[in-house]
């Protein structure tokens, strides 16, 4: 398991991306829509195969038949670093790993790229929703593929949990990812065109 890309929602796609562009001095490009959630995103590459993503609830949608990804069908008030994602091999043998609410698996479609996603039925994941959303890519194309290089890299994310050390235990060593005791929240710190940003 390796971290894939983090996400930042709000409560329109426009707020999530300018936070995003304020905290890191960077534009995103054009992301997609996911139609069996009703949401869309905006994009951003960062160095080591990594991206991040701006998502939101789509106006324009119909309402999915169940309920969206990442607890958006809940989210209120500014937009901030909700989620974060890492990517396994075999996403079936990773959910028999993990604790239950981590969710099942959903197959995945946007333009070219394919890939299935663990959801939990209620939209929330395990630990405050800060326990990771599992990815598995089919084929071989990937979104940082396809993305501009922003001059950006992440160089650590903090996951602050009461229960840090618990967490870190269900998950193991992950590279650039800290376990911290403390309130539930992400932070990044991301190396920028123009110095270390933090992104919340």
């Amino acid at each position: 398991m390796e971290l894939d890309h983090i996400a930042v929602a709000g409560a329109t796609l426009e707020e999530a991306t300018a936070h995003v562009e304020d905290a890191l001095g960077v534009k995103l490009q054009e992301g997609g829509k996911h139609e069996k959630f009703g949401t869309h995103n905006q994009l951003l590459g960062l160095k080591d195969g990594l991206y991040l993503e701006a998502i939101s609830i789509d106006p324009n949608a119909r309402h999915p038949q169940r309920t969206r990804w990442f607890d958006l069908d809940r989210f209120a008030g500014q937009p901030r670093l909700t989620n974060w994602i890492c990517r396994v091999p075999d996403i079936e043998a990773a959910l028999c790993a993990f604790p239950d609410g981590v969710g099942q698996p959903i197959d995945l479609t946007r333009g070219s790229l394919r890939w299935r996603m663990a959801v939990p039925p209620d939209g929330r994941l395990p630990y405050d929703n800060l326990f990771p959303a599992l990815i598995q890519w089919q084929g071989d194309l990937h979104p940082a593929q396809m993305l501009n290089d922003s001059g950006c890299r992440l160089k650590r994310l903090i996951v602050s949990h009461p229960d840090a050390p618990t967490l870190e235990q269900h998950l193991g060593e992950l590279k650039d990812v800290v376990f911290e005791p403390g309130s539930a929240a992400l932070r990044a710190e991301i190396e920028t065109p123009h110095g270390m940003r933090v992104l919340e």
